[in-house]
């Protein structure tokens, strides 16, 4: 297929299923309260590592004071785990050592109410027993909240936090003929991926294209989680005898997408896919995928475009 003069391969991500939380972070500052997103989500651009980092998590989104049960600024994270029984361990530790300490700030879930398969529940945690026992549970905005005091106030969260069934896995290799080319079109694929909803993009710093795109496993590292995806790694085409950099492409980079249903998955690379299209400069865009070695659930590039 060719959109806009620039070649989009008939190929596939591999999906697999993640658990995921959603809570947003607010402050009484759009400042403090994108700090405190930005340091819950912390090292959470992967999950190909052992030990693992926390959770692949993402800033899925800046919701407007209206819309935060509060009334003040906020960032929604989501925060990711293949495993049920861990979910609510690294939701937690990132609330509890990523938001707590930052002033102003309060985290509330926001999980769906029809997309809920099981809860989280806060008493008996860290968050909880920061209180040291002075803390206590309110109704506020509607909400059955622990209010936990600190040095500046109080911080209020859920006394349950909402987890749903996710899809991670989905993904866009961009190819451009300069590493500013590519650069711009992964970043204006990800500015678009941000307007969807429920989707969210593992990368560096807020949400960002990756430079280090991986593979399942290693040629010479056997017992790697993860390696270099070499196929796709403009430095070295000549070396690789399996290189699948086209010619005149110089740098790729790897957008990486999680979100909490296929449909959000599907959405945000088609999103992502027109808007970095629209960037000069851009060869191709494809997707990896390891016969079927990471995920069972095949989405096709053809079929998120029209």
């Amino acid at each position: 297929m060719i959109l806009n003069g620039v070649e989009i391969e008939d190929t596939f991500a591999e999906a697999f299923p993640m658990y995921y939380g959603r809570v947003v972070i607010t402050a009484a500052t759009r400042r403090w309260a994108l700090a405190a997103a930005l340091e819950a989500k912390g090292l959470g651009t992967s999950s190909t590592m052992k030990p693992r980092a926390p959770g692949e998590a993402g800033i899925e989104c800046e919701m407007k004071n209206v819309d935060t049960p509060d009334g003040r600024p906020g960032y929604v994270l989501i925060v990711g785990e293949m495993k049920k029984e861990e979910i609510a361990y690294y939701l937690i530790t990132r609330i509890r050592k990523g938001a707590f300490p930052v002033p102003t700030t309060s985290a509330f879930d926001v999980m769906p109410k029809e997309m809920v398969v099981d809860k989280i529940y806060v008493k008996g945690t860290p968050l909880q027993t920061f209180g040291d026992g002075f803390e206590e549970i309110v109704d506020l905005y509607g909400r059955s909240l622990y209010k936990v005091p600190r040095m500046d106030g109080f911080f209020y969260v859920d006394t349950q936090l909402g987890i749903t069934r996710g899809v991670a896995g989905g993904n866009l290799l961009i190819m451009g003929e300069s590493q500013a080319a590519a650069l711009l079109a992964s970043e204006t694929a990800v500015n678009a991926i941000e307007e969807v909803p429920f989707a969210f993009v593992v990368g560096a710093y807020g949400a960002g294209p990756a430079g280090s795109g991986t593979k399942v496993g290693g040629l010479v590292y056997k017992d790697a989680t993860a390696t270099l995806n070499h196929v796709y790694c403009p430095p070295i085409a000549n070396k690789a005898k399996d290189s699948k950099v086209p010619q005149g492409v110089n740098c790729i980079y790897e957008v990486c997408i999680d979100g909490l249903n296929l449909a959000a998955v599907k959405t945000a690379m088609k999103v992502g896919i027109k808007a970095a299209v629209k960037i000069e400069g851009v060869k191709k865009i494809t997707s990896a995928n390891f016969g079927g070695n990471l995920g069972t659930t095949m989405i096709n590039l053809r079929d998120v475009l029209p």
